[in-house]
């Protein structure tokens, strides 16, 4: 199952720390938990949708509501609440492990089909919302190379491309590199 949690932070002076705590410490520690297998977060190229995306592999809910995830870091935003907006986590089934998405490639991420996918050549993941927020119900990710001119790429609304932050943790990897945007 796929777990993503969506947000955009509003404090522009505290952003870089934030995002050094999620991405070095709090990424680590959720990979850790028994039951996560992959996470990669990514942030926004394209507008009209949360800035961060973070993406996990898991094995089902009970993970989520497990007192491991919640000692690991699950929920443990308490320093940045008040600087997190339109937050969103999901649970989709349809698709196992999120791709990879490496250094120079990009995640596209469709709520409204596999059309512009197919458009671009692209081979769509359909998942379908089975617990948390189930919205939206259905979601189709992509890994777009890096050899497309993002000047000449235009996403219809609904479809919203991410540069990974960091690289895909596996379980039990122990060695996060942040990748530079």
């Amino acid at each position: 199952m796929i777990y993503t949690v969506e947000c955009s932070f509003a404090d522009p002076a505290s952003e870089a720390e934030w995002n050094d705590f999620y991405s070095l410490e709090k990424l680590p520690a959720l990979i850790s938990v028994s039951g996560f297998h992959t996470s990669q977060r990514f942030k926004a190229v394209s507008a009209g949708c949360p800035v961060y995306l973070a993406i996990h592999s898991i094995d089902n809910l009970g993970i989520l509501q497990g007192d491991e995830y919640r000692l690991k870091g699950g929920g443990n935003f308490a320093r940045w609440q008040q600087h997190i907006t339109d937050w969103h986590r999901n649970l989709y089934s349809g698709l196992d492990c999120s791709p990879a998405i490496g250094e120079n490639e990009y995640l596209v991420v469709s709520a409204i089909g596999p059309k512009p996918f197919i458009k671009m050549g692209l081979t769509p993941y359909q998942m379908q919302a089975v617990a948390l927020d189930k919205f939206p119900e259905h979601r189709w990710l992509a890994k777009l190379g890096s050899s497309i001119n993002l000047s000449e790429v235009h996403l219809p609304q609904g479809v919203h491309l991410y540069v990974p932050m960091t690289k895909q943790l596996t379980r039990g990897s122990n060695v996060t590199s942040s990748t530079s945007r």
